[in-house]
């Protein structure tokens, strides 16, 4: 009985109380995640690339 009660609050919960977005705030906010994306691997990518670059120096002096 317990989970027919649980399957029931859960069912009336996602229904009625979430607030769901819409197309354009679902589209807007992939959007921002995938610029944030980029902007993070593209700052990522220059450390490495500094790094290698450091590493090469260091190397090629001893």
């Amino acid at each position: 009985m317990k989970i027919v009660n649980y399957i029931k609050e859960s069912y009336s919960e996602l229904a009625y109380k979430v607030s769901w977005p819409t197309k354009q705030e679902l589209a807007n906010s992939a959007v921002v995640v995938l610029l944030a994306s980029v902007i993070i691997a593209l700052i990522v990518m220059v450390i490495d690339f500094g790094f290698e670059g450091l590493m090469k120096l260091i190397y090629s002096i001893l």
